[in-house]
């Protein structure tokens, strides 16, 4: 005979409690949206940008005179050097890896912050917001000690400050089995299919995603707001400042830290994956401290009794947070190989897709047992 179980009234009561903070939280955040960037009612081709963006600019900004505005486009994030305004079109069903109401989010609030620039507008395909004057960095930059302690402690400030409306759970591994359900059984090019049949047992995968998420959530790290993709391309210096920013908000959500920084080490092996870039103990040691130093003086609240300084790093708090982050690579590896397992069927993007999803994998294997032991 089974039993069954109903909900006790208190139960219930916490339970529509609850559905009614995230309805409210979501029409909020709804309202915001709304209240906050201009909704344009057009769709900017593909296949005619320059003149899809002049109407976006004409419908935004009428008092400027469309004689003295000029269009560069953008194809691959190799500079941001514009003093006015991006007008960006989505890519191709590219809303079945970004959530594209996260990200105007994110863009309204990183604004009030400072650390990003104002969204002007949005259209049925796109955005239209401000740019970031300065450098993009390249891989070395990533290794360059000034600008790396430039990035540790704006990371920190990221981590710190950010207070996204919505729920304040990780999205990490959600997004990870998320995507892995849109992974086809077959892929429509031989080529790429062919390499998969080669590289991929999804069955597996699956089951690897299960363990490693079992050994990464049992280390608790901070769930903080992450940028989630601070790779070469979206990192920039701007000299006159003497200071770092980052661009491309659209992966942004909440996530553990140690998550963020470990995709941003992966990512000075650059889009060639040389991992024999990844930074080494000593490397990392000090870029973490002084993402701490930032981190800590201003996530503790001060008081008459115990106040942090900058310096107030302990080698107990350096040690773990080292260790979470070297586990947390393995993560960073899985999501993007994911992602290009993805990608490699629904972009027009001409990138090889497969082979990078074939690297980063790779490199998840190579390192899976020592990262997991340490």
């Amino acid at each position: 005979m089974l039993a069954t179980f109903a909900p006790s009234t208190q139960d219930k009561q916490v339970q529509d409690s609850l559905q009614a903070q995230k309805a409210q939280t979501a029409q909020q955040m709804q309202d915001l949206m709304h209240d906050s960037v201009p909704m344009l009612d057009l769709t900017v081709s593909h296949d005619d940008l320059f003149n899809g963006a002049a109407v976006v600019m004409k419908q935004l900004f009428s008092e400027w005179n469309a004689d003295d505005i000029s269009y560069v486009q953008f194809k691959d994030g190799i500079t941001n050097k514009c003093t006015q305004v991006l007008v960006r079109a989505y890519g191709k069903k590219s809303e079945v890896i970004i959530d594209r109401k996260q990200e105007i989010m994110n863009m309204i609030i990183l604004s009030k912050l400072g650390l990003c620039p104002p969204l002007f507008g949005k259209f049925r395909n796109g955005l239209a917001y401000g740019c970031i004057p300065g450098n993009v960095f390249k891989v070395p930059d990533m290794r360059d000690p000034h600008k790396m302690d430039l990035v540790a402690r704006k990371v920190a400030i990221w981590h710190s400050t950010v207070d996204i409306p919505g729920e304040r759970t990780s999205k990490l591994f959600k997004t990870i089995h998320k995507w892995i359900k849109e992974v086809p059984e077959s892929f429509s090019k031989p080529a790429v299919q062919d390499i998969f049949a080669k590289n991929f047992d999804m069955a597996k995968l699956h089951q690897e995603l299960a363990t490693l998420e079992s050994h990464l959530v049992a280390l608790n790290s901070p769930v903080v707001f992450c940028h989630n993709d601070l790779l070469y391309g979206n990192l920039i210096y701007n000299e006159s400042k003497d200071d770092a920013f980052f661009i491309d908000y659209e992966y942004g959500s909440y996530s553990y830290r140690a998550f963020d920084i470990a995709n941003h080490f992966n990512e000075w092996a650059g889009f060639e994956c040389e991992y024999e870039n990844y930074p080494n103990r000593e490397v990392q040691l000090t870029w973490l401290r002084s993402y701490l130093e930032v981190f800590n003086a201003r996530s503790t609240p001060p008081s008459p009794s115990s106040e942090r300084s900058e310096d107030s790093v302990t080698e107990v708090e350096l040690e773990q947070i080292y260790r979470e982050v070297n586990k947390f690579a393995l993560a960073s590896h899985f999501y993007w190989g994911v992602w290009a397992l993805v990608q490699a069927q629904l972009s027009d993007i001409d990138f090889d897709y497969m082979p990078y999803a074939v690297l980063r994998f790779n490199e998840y294997y190579r390192r899976r047992d020592e990262f997991f032991e340490l």
